[in-house]
């Protein structure tokens, strides 16, 4: 039997390649037993919000991207503070972005939200030590 390290994932990016292959690399590494993509972040907030609404599970983890058009990730983790009691002990949120920009990095490490900055690509390594 598969053990897995997580119920649930959720990735969050606009780009199909991207989703592609970070799906691959969390179902190869027996992440989560559940892997949700959503590329757009606003319909991924929607998406939160309703389980949040109705008492279901949240996704134990999110691999959210930073440059997104309509809502980019900032956007969407202000978005999610509208939620009581939403914080990093109910959801792991993992910035995997390929901007480099000190500005993001700065933003990222002083959000409450996030767990961790990553800079793309994923990999099995990085996986591992969350």
């Amino acid at each position: 039997m598969i053990t897995f390290k997580y119920k649930s994932v959720l990735l969050v990016d606009d780009s199909y390649i991207d989703n592609l292959i970070n799906r691959k690399i969390l179902d190869n590494g027996n992440f989560a037993e559940s892997i949700t993509v959503i590329e757009s972040p606003k319909e991924a907030y929607q998406y939160i919000r309703d389980l949040y609404l109705e008492g279901k599970e949240l996704p134990e983890v999110i691999f959210l991207d930073l440059r997104m058009p309509i809502m980019n990730g900032f956007e969407f983790l202000k978005a999610l503070t509208e939620l009581p009691d939403l914080g990093p002990d109910k959801i792991k949120i993992y910035v995997l972005t390929s901007s480099l920009d000190p500005k993001d990095i700065r933003r990222v490490k002083e959000n409450h939200l996030v767990s961790r900055f990553i800079g793309k690509p994923l990999t099995s390594q990085i996986l591992q030590e969350i």
